[in-house]
């Protein structure tokens, strides 16, 4: 790691259509002491926002500008089209890009797809955003092609969406900055990538190992006690009434023999 925490809290940037819910509940039952925030950003600042130290982290789409950032591809989303419900398409399990060609498609500036134009005619303006291009769809003008979590973010009980083959597939990253790589970002990586507690690598998985490693015992503690009785136990010999010691003393007038007869 080349860096340290700066702070006693973890700001992690997330783009519109992650959900970080599951990660933040891990990280809460992991990382108690450590406050975890939330901060939505829109998809074309997320890669600034870590730039500039706004969030320690981020959730954002690729392709981004990974200058000067550290990138883990998590998942890959499906590509959908968004249609009105009563729409032909709305008929098909999936649809092709192809099947879309004499449609009017959407362009919106904050498209996450990264291609130069979508199939189909172009609309006369792109929308400058994808809720406006939503409610475009949902007035009728024209269809939109966008990551599925986008459609479900976005969704209105009179649209549905279909997924689209031959269409660009947007991938959800966990980014960084290359040069704040610290103890709390490598405790996310972790989290993301589904370590256990025992296996969390860095700072933490060390303190926790010393804390749970047994005191040797010391040589006084391997002292055997001597056995009661022995020689050198310190217990007294017993002595009988006459001052003899143990058994030696028998015979000392333990028995008497018969009186002698006098002549």
């Amino acid at each position: 790691m080349t860096g340290s925490d700066d702070s006693s809290s973890f700001r992690l940037a997330y783009v519109p259509g992650v959900t970080p819910a599951k990660w933040a509940r891990i990280w809460n039952e992991r990382l108690p002491d450590v406050p975890l925030t939330l901060l939505q950003v829109p998809a074309a600042d997320a890669a600034d926002a870590l730039r500039d130290g706004g969030a320690d982290a981020g959730l954002l789409r690729l392709p981004t500008d990974r200058t000067d950032l550290s990138a883990i591809p998590l998942y890959t989303e499906t590509t959908v089209v968004v249609v009105p419900k009563d729409h032909l398409a709305a008929a098909f399990d999936e649809v092709s890009a192809d099947d879309l060609a004499d449609e009017i498609l959407l362009h919106p500036l904050d498209d996450t797809l990264d291609w130069a134009r979508p199939p189909g005619r172009p609309a006369l303006e792109r929308p400058a955003t994808t809720a406006d291009a939503i409610e475009l769809v949902a007035a009728g003008i024209g269809l939109l092609i966008v990551p599925q979590s986008l459609a479900r973010l976005h969704h209105r009980r009179d649209l549905t969406y279909r997924p689209v083959t031959g269409a660009p597939q947007s991938q959800v990253a966990l980014s960084w900055r290359e040069d704040r790589t610290t103890d709390l970002v490598d405790d996310f990586i972790g989290i993301v990538r589904g370590r256990t507690v025992n296996s969390t690598r860095g700072r933490r998985a060390a303190t926790e190992a010393g804390a749970q490693e047994k005191p040797k015992p010391t040589a006084k503690a391997k002292e055997k006690p001597k056995a009661p009785g022995k020689a050198g136990a310190g217990r007294p010999a017993r002595r009988t009434a006459g001052g003899a010691k143990g058994a030696g003393a028998k015979g000392a007038g333990a028995r008497r023999g018969r009186p002698r007869r006098r002549s």
